[in-house]
């Protein structure tokens, strides 16, 4: 198969965050005069954008780069770009033989140029393009900064991040926070309504962080009421990477008052024991979370609540972990993440070390993870015999699979319909089971063929 000119290829790895840097970058390509091809085997420029945020994540990177780079033909060019460039820099090219050159995460706008470099002059030593900026470039050459998929759209808001998580590699990677103008944002908010999205995710490092280098008080609150005016045929508008101290009292009566504003909020904790937490560099009121909850809860009663948990840090005796599972039995999330700490070298944590083994880690993260399986089982069957508007995202075999404004995409459940409905549909579904992890049941609005009723 040959190669084709003036072509590339791109593979995202990580978060949804990663995906909106590929998709930015796919984009600066084309307006340059590339064409995007499915099949890398075509692709005069392959590039692959890198996590490197945790242990596996750095191995899924290394094993895409050189799987690439063991297929790579003659006048292709390999750049390995994103979080594992920036954060190991050249070892990326010494480990995989093949690369061509590497793009670090804070000047991913620079794509065009490192292509036309390598594409047009014919270099043919690996060339380094790590920027000394010390965040993420404010200026984006123009690109959008959304990724689409399906009706739902991931929109960054922000970049960077100005907390010291003692476990988190990412400020040294990304920089500190850097906040978008509010006017570009909107102005992508409302193509992307042009376009028939029916549900924006917004997200950041931190979105409640939102604004704090802007000057702005409250900025994520005073994003999401503009936003509400500005795309009023957005059916869906969800908030991902939320940080507990950033939920403010007018960020919940905001989320609250607008029927756009999904209730659901992400709100990764990270643990709930007070010294854990300080270990962690992470706040360590647990009574002020709890209050919090307690009034996004009277407030919104419906709200679903997504947090995510870290087992077996550093120092977390048996006491400690157990105060975090009675803590999930008390507060009774709708859905829970767990991962095992990754011990990082250039974290603040560094200087812990990993002294909790493996199995220890593996047993603790089954103990919690059985525990919200019961949880979540409940809270599910809840549901059941109500009616719950469900974003409808493939079908095949008389099925449709959606999403339902309790399940933000890829992490959490999905809702299976029956018959066969149009990706796209927003379509009322009368809950008829539960399960652990979904939901199931019919949409009354439409016939098994997918037309309306």
């Amino acid at each position: 198969m040959a190669v084709k000119k003036n072509t590339f290829h791109i593979v995202s790895l990580g978060c949804a965050k990663n995906s909106v840097d590929a998709d930015s970058m796919a984009q600066l390509l084309i307006n340059a005069g590339y064409d995007l091809v499915i099949d890398p085997r075509r692709a005069c420029v392959i590039i692959v954008n890198t996590c490197g945020f945790i242990g596996p994540a750095k191995e899924e990177s290394f094993d895409a780069l050189a799987e690439m780079a063991a297929n790579k033909k003659s006048g292709q060019v390999l750049i390995a770009a994103g979080c594992l460039t920036q954060r190991y820099g050249g070892e990326v090219t010494r480990r995989v033989a093949g690369i061509d050159d590497i793009l670090g995460t804070r000047r991913w706008m620079d794509i065009v140029d490192v292509v036309e470099s390598r594409c047009g002059a014919g270099h043919s030593e690996s060339r380094y393009q790590l920027s000394g900026a010390t965040a993420v470039g404010s200026d984006e050459h123009g690109a959008s900064r959304v990724s689409v998929e399906g009706a739902s759209a991931y929109l960054k808001i922000a970049d960077g991040c100005r907390r010291s998580c003692a476990f988190c590699i990412i400020p040294s990677i990304k920089g500190p926070a850097v906040s978008r103008p509010m006017e570009s944002i909107l102005a992508e908010a409302c193509s992307l309504q042009d376009m028939g999205v029916r549900e924006i995710i917004l997200i950041a490092q931190n979105t409640t962080d939102y604004g704090y280098d802007l000057g702005l008080k409250n900025g994520l609150a005073h994003l999401l009421t503009k936003m509400t005016d500005a795309v009023p045929r957005i059916d869906w508008i969800r908030v991902l990477y939320a940080y507990p101290s950033g939920v403010t009292n007018e960020l919940i009566e905001v989320m609250a008052t607008h029927k756009q504003l999904v209730h659901y909020l992400d709100l990764p904790l990270q643990h709930a024991h007070p010294l854990t937490l300080r270990r962690m560099h992470r706040p360590s009121n647990v009574d002020w979370v709890r209050k919090t909850l307690g009034k996004m809860r009277k407030a919104m009663p419906d709200l679903a609540l997504r947090t995510t948990f870290i087992v077996g840090y550093p120092g977390e005796t048996e006491e400690e972990f157990q105060t975090l599972l009675d803590f999930v039995e008390e507060i009774r999330f709708d859905k829970v993440g767990a991962f095992k700490f990754s011990f990082e070298p250039g974290t603040a944590s560094e200087k812990l070390g990993d002294p909790i083994p493996d199995e220890l880690k593996e047993e603790r993260m089954k103990r919690l993870m059985e525990k919200q399986q019961a949880i979540s089982l409940e809270r599910n069957r809840r549901f059941v015999g109500r009616t719950l508007d469900v974003l409808i995202e493939g079908a095949g075999d008389d099925m449709s699979i959606g999403r339902s404004y309790r399940d933000a995409p890829k992490i959490d459940g999905l809702v299976l319909v029956k018959g066969q409905i149009p990706a796209g549909q927003l379509v009322p579904v009368r809950i008829e089971n539960a399960m652990v992890y979904d939901l199931s049941g019919a949409a009354a609005e439409f016939e098994p063929n997918g037309l309306r009723v």
